[in-house]
C-alpha cells in the first residue's frame, strides 16, 4: 500500500512503525477502512464485521494506542472514527490504494449502508415527532435562508481549518460550513439530536464533520483550535450565556472569530412554557459586552429581517480573539483572557 508523504508531516521510525503494525492485521485494517467512512459504535462494528464485542474492543484499542482512531463517549454509548492527526492521514493514504471492489471491503461498506439506514429510520422518527414543534418556531420569524445566507455572508468563504458549531442541534450548521473547513466539529448535550445531526451529515456526505457529546459550559474539545465558532439559537436556552461565551472563547485560535445567531428582546412568552427558553431574547448591547468581556474585539451586531413583519427579529453577533501569531515562531501571543 503507498502512501503520498506529500500529504503528511514527517512521522518518526517508531510512529510509522505503530501505524503500519497496528494495520498489518485483516480486522484492524477493515475496522480502518469502515472509520475512514463514519463513526461508528462497537455494537455497529460487531453487526458489520460478524465478530464478537470482546475481539472488536481489543482490536479498537490497538488502533487508538496507535494514535490511528479516536474514541469518544455519548452518554453510555462510545463512538470511534479515524483521527486527524499525522498517523490517521498515513492510514488514510494506505486506504486509498485498497482495491475498492475487494469483496470484504464490499460486504463491509454494505453493512455499513444498513447500519446508516437504520440511524436514518430513527433519526427520522424523532424528527417527525418535533416537526410540529419545529414548524411554529419558524413561523415567527424571517426565514431560515435569509438568516443562513447573512450568517454565510459574515463568516466569509475561507478556507478554514477548523470551525466549531455549539449545541449543533440537527447538525445545519455543519452541513452550511464544513465545505468551508478542513475540519467542522458540532458540540451538543442531546444524544437523541446528535443521532439526528449524524443521519444529516452522513446523507450530506460530509466525511469531515465530526460530533461531539458535550456540555456547553465544558466543552470536549482543544484549546485554541477553531478559525470559526457559530453559537447558533443556544443562549437563549441558558441560565448563564456569558459563560458560554467564555467558555467558547477558551477554543478561538489566534485571530479567530466567535458568532452568535439569537433572537432580539421580544415578548412571546409561549417559548418560555412551551419550549424551555430561558431567556426572551437579548439586546445588542447584552451580548457585544458578554463578546468583549471574554476578551474578544470588534464586537458587533446586525438584524436579519427586521423590517418583515415577523414577531422575532433575529440578531447575529460577530467578534474576534485579538491575539496575534508570531511570524517567527508561529506561537500565539497570550491575551489579558489568558494571563488574568
Amino acid at each position: 500500500m503507498a502512501v503520498n508523504p506529500s500529504r503528511i508531516g514527517k512521522l518518526s521510525f517508531r510512529r510509522s512503525l505503530a501505524a503500519l503494525e497496528a494495520l498489518g492485521e485483516p480486522t484492524r485494517l477493515r475496522l480502518a477502512a469502515l472509520l475512514a467512512e463514519a463513526e461508528l459504535t462497537v455494537t455497529e462494528l460487531t453487526t458489520i464485521l460478524g465478530q464478537s464485542q470482546p475481539r472488536v474492543s481489543r482490536h479498537l484499542k490497538l488502533l487508538v494506542d496507535a494514535g490511528i482512531v479516536e474514541r469518544h463517549r455519548e452518554g453510555a454509548w462510545a463512538f470511534f472514527r479515524l483521527q486527524d492527526g499525522d498517523p490517521a492521514r498515513f492510514v488514510r493514504d494506505a486506504l486509498a490504494a485498497l482495491d475498492p471492489t475487494d469483496a470484504t471491503l464490499v460486504a463491509d461498506r454494505t453493512r455499513l449502508t444498513e447500519v446508516r439506514s437504520e440511524r436514518a429510520r430513527v433519526a427520522d422518527g424523532y424528527f417527525a415527532r418535533h416537526a410540529g414543534d419545529w414548524d411554529q418556531l419558524r413561523a415567527l420569524h424571517v426565514a431560515e435562508t435569509e438568516v443562513e445566507a447573512a450568517l454565510l455572508k459574515a463568516i466569509g468563504s475561507g478556507p478554514f481549518r477548523a470551525v466549531l458549531d455549539l449545541g449543533t442541534g440537527t447538525g445545519r450548521m455543519l452541513s452550511l460550513l464544513a465545505g468551508r473547513a478542513e475540519r467542522a466539529v458540532g458540540v451538543d448535550s442531546s444524544a437523541a439530536m446528535l443521532a439526528v445531526a449524524r443521519s444529516n451529515i452522513e446523507r450530506a456526505g460530509l466525511k469531515n464533520a465530526q460530533l461531539r457529546h458535550g456540555d456547553i459550559y465544558a466543552l470536549p474539545v482543544e484549546r485554541d483550535g477553531y478559525d470559526v465558532i457559530v453559537i447558533h439559537q443556544v443562549l437563549h436556552y441558558l441560565d448563564d450565556p456569558a459563560r458560554a461565551i467564555r467558555e467558547a472563547c477558551r477554543a478561538l485560535r489566534p485571530g479567530g472569530r466567535l458568532l452568535v445567531v439569537d433572537f432580539a428582546p421580544h415578548d412571546v412568552e409561549f417559548l418560555r412554557t412551551d419550549h424551555a427558553h430561558r431567556r426572551l431574547g437579548f439586546t445588542a448591547q447584552e451580548i457585544c459586552d458578554a463578546l468583549s468581556d471574554a476578551g474578544l474585539t470588534d464586537a458587533s451586531s446586525s438584524n436579519v429581517g427586521a423590517d418583515k413583519s415577523t414577531k422575532l427579529t433575529v440578531t447575529i453577533w460577530q467578534a474576534r480573539d485579538a491575539r496575534l501569531l508570531d511570524d517567527a515562531n508561529r506561537i500565539p501571543q497570550p491575551s489579558m483572557r489568558e494571563v488574568a
